[in-house]
């Protein structure tokens, strides 16, 4: 799968960091670019329908090669990396047959330590992508762009392979949680499909977070420190208080599994104002709800006794458990099941602590459960990604294409 490899080595060179601060979608150049890379090769392997909008959605399809009626089984990844690390200049390399211990990133002081991220641990023997300690590599989601890329040239370079309609989108703005504001799904026309956006191998999720976002605004009175005594209010010693009194066991650091959490994400600070920045996640929604009542009944704690509003809150709903969209349509998750046992991977059905597209694709008309790409620690200067992990996926895809056109024969 060389091709595979040279795929995503080439894809992570575009620096797509998306940016919550600006209003148009897509929210960089760097996504504009790249979509009109992925847009001309789908092109270059004869596609059709390849469309790239004027909001940076392209999309495409392989047409069915068997002569009765398939669903449409659409693949679906995001172009853009996380604003928490640098997408810029990524130098990316790739350690052949790991043998264990540190993984030396670039000539820095950076390590990729398998005492930190003991998954090392169960990769002796790998090949193994890392970025050089200066960023972050862009397997979210370059990886399963190149895995659904691949695929489908798989597909196109063996018609005795029996499948449906592959629908293939890329969206813009996923880290950002605007992936799927614009998404045509009438366009799309997939009767169902799988994000390609999990983390190691064998991960297949249909449950995630309700997630909501939550700004505390704390509002102070700044005075010369020389006169300042029983005048100055400093908004960010009321910020501190209220930071230090969150629950220090429902933090992203202290849960795991089926619980959720506050998370403290930015915060600007000065004298006369302060802001703190919080999401808030849950994977049932009487949980989210009771968050979302912590904080007010918080806030109206802090300004009671105070004849001026000094902390103010507004909360704004992001995305919802996909579970309840999911589910009445079983044989999706059973399809990409036996793929994945097909391809000697052993399914890991767990619920994602986070969101993806496909939490609001199923909301809006598309069942969307989420696959492997086979990497580790996203977001940040020690992600990495596995070459046998990526070729995995690859498999996956070509197997739920074949499994889905022998199902309705």
């Amino acid at each position: 799968m060389t091709s595979l490899i040279d795929r995503f080595l080439k894809y992570v060179t575009f620096d797509t960091q998306s940016d919550p601060s600006l209003g148009c979608c897509p929210s960089t150049k760097g996504q504009t670019t790249f979509a009109a890379f992925l847009r001309d090769e789908l092109l270059s392997l004869d596609l059709q329908d390849v469309t790239l909008d004027d909001n940076g959605y392209v999309m495409a399809t392989l047409p069915s090669n068997v002569e009765y009626d398939v669903p449409a089984v659409g693949f679906v990844a995001h172009m853009d990396t996380a604003p928490d690390a640098s997408g810029a200049n990524v130098r990316p390399q790739l350690v052949e047959n790991y043998l264990g211990g540190d993984i030396a990133l670039g000539k820095g002081e950076q390590v990729l330590s398998p005492i930190q991220y003991p998954d090392l641990h169960q990769l002796h023997g790998h090949d193994i992508i890392t970025t050089d300690g200066t960023t972050l590599l862009g397997a979210d989601n370059k990886a399963g762009i190149a895995e659904i890329i691949s695929a489908v040239a798989f597909l196109i370079e063996h018609p005795e392979i029996p499948h449906g309609d592959i629908k293939i989108a890329f969206t813009p703005d996923e880290e950002i949680g605007r992936g799927a504001d614009l998404f045509n799904v009438e366009k799309f026309a997939a009767n169902w499909a799988y994000t390609i956006d999990g983390g190691p191998v064998g991960e297949l999720e249909y449950e995630n977070f309700n997630a909501a976002a939550a700004t505390v605004t704390f509002h102070g009175n700044n005075v010369h420190p020389g006169t300042a005594k029983g005048k100055m209010v400093n908004s960010m010693t009321l910020a501190a208080r209220f930071q230090a009194e969150m629950p220090a066991d429902e933090t992203p650091e202290t849960t795991d599994g089926y619980e959720g959490f506050y998370h403290l994400t930015t915060a600007e600070m000065s004298v006369a104002k302060s802001t703190l920045h919080y999401i808030l996640r849950d994977f049932e929604q009487d949980g989210l709800e009771r968050r979302k009542a912590y904080l007010k009944n918080k806030v109206a704690t802090f300004n009671q006794g105070d004849k001026t509003e000094r902390v103010t809150l507004t909360i704004t709903d992001n995305y919802s458990n996909m579970r309840e969209m999911v589910e009445p349509h079983p044989h999706i998750i059973e399809i990409a099941k036996q793929a994945m046992i097909a391809c000697d991977v052993k399914p890991n059905i767990k619920p994602i602590r986070g969101g993806t597209d496909g939490a609001r694709l199923s909301f809006m008309g598309l069942p969307c459960p989420n696959i492997f790409t086979g990497g580790y620690n996203f977001h940040g200067i020690h992600e990495f990604i596995t070459v046998q992990g990526m070729e995995l996926a690859v498999n996956v895809i070509v197997q739920i294409a074949k499994d889905t056109a022998i199902r309705y024969r």
